[in-house]
């Protein structure tokens, strides 16, 4: 299977996992919801990579900079992106989240001194055009529950755009060791490790955010598995597959497709059809992304 098929797995799988995250999140609240998460599939990727002999691939050289990507990409990233999503719904979370291409070009503009051509540019105003029309110009009052708009529109937009720069940031970091022999299994389940450690850290310093709103309970352990499992252990792990054979700008492309996926799916799972600016908004930016790598 070529990169380009893993990416756009990773992407659905995503979709999918951005659904079952609805519920948990907000019952548990966002750091007890990404604790929880990202212990699940630490423990579920540590255990493949063992039994798969992975961790034999990983030197010393390799840790630092697997630990750094988990670090960024996922505690700060993945937190941020479900925070955002208590407040904004799994659509226009996606939306945001879909500025990753974005970032990756242009931190690559300033890292490795690509150019920036007039059709990259084109390409950036695209992006976030198709999530300003998505967000701002929604029909008032027609989405689903799962849409709903709760707390500040502008922090839900920060949260959003800070988990798509994370997300950039922890591929490009990623992207050296994942062209070497190293096992995407064994990397996926040092980002992981870093993310869950820093976790918690967090909650061993009795931080009042660190706090779950409620107890959980098996039914949302069992939800909480199955989106780890689907979303972290098979996701990432595919990301980073992508990694080894294709550049950071087109896989954060097709990774970016999960807005379009998500639709659908949305509307089999509320019976609700997503309005003309969902959209809009999703093709437009789907579309902004493919004019930077193209």
């Amino acid at each position: 299977m070529g990169y380009e098929w893993l990416a756009l797995a990773a992407a659905f799988l995503w979709a999918v996992g951005s659904i079952l995250s609805v519920e948990p999140a907000k019952y548990l609240g966002t750091f007890s919801y990404s604790r929880w998460r990202m212990g699940c599939t630490s423990i579920t990727l540590t255990f493949i990579a063992w039994i798969s002999g992975g961790w034999s691939t990983i030197s010393g050289e390799n840790i630092f900079p697997m630990m750094l990507s988990g670090f960024i990409g996922i505690f700060i990233g993945d937190t941020a992106l479900f925070a955002c999503f208590n407040r904004m719904g799994p659509r226009q979370a996606g939306l945001l989240f879909s500025c990753h291409a974005v970032f990756s070009a242009v931190i690559g503009y300033f890292l490795f001194n690509e150019t920036m051509t007039s059709k990259e540019l084109l390409g950036a105003v695209l992006v976030f055009s198709g999530v300003v029309t998505a967000i701002f110009f929604r029909k008032k009052g027609a989405e689903h529950k799962l849409d709903a708009l709760s707390g500040s529109l502008w922090l839900g937009v920060i949260l959003g755009l800070v988990a798509a720069l994370c997300q950039a940031l922890g591929g490009i970091i990623a992207k050296p060791v994942m062209i070497t022999s190293v096992d995407p299994i064994a990397a996926s389940a040092l980002r992981m490790i870093a993310a869950f450690s820093a976790h918690m850290l967090l909650f061993l310093s009795r931080s009042r955010i660190a706090r779950g709103h409620r107890s959980i309970t098996l039914r949302v352990f069992s939800i909480t598995f199955l989106n780890a499992f689907l979303a972290m252990v098979l996701g990432m792990t595919l990301i980073l597959y992508a990694l080894k054979d294709g550049n950071v700008g087109m896989v954060a492309l097709l990774s970016s497709t999960t807005p379009i996926m998500l639709l659908p799916i949305l509307w089999f799972y509320s019976g609700q059809t997503p309005n003309r600016y969902a959209w809009a908004g999703a093709i437009v930016a789907v579309i902004g992304t493919g004019t930077l790598v193209y």
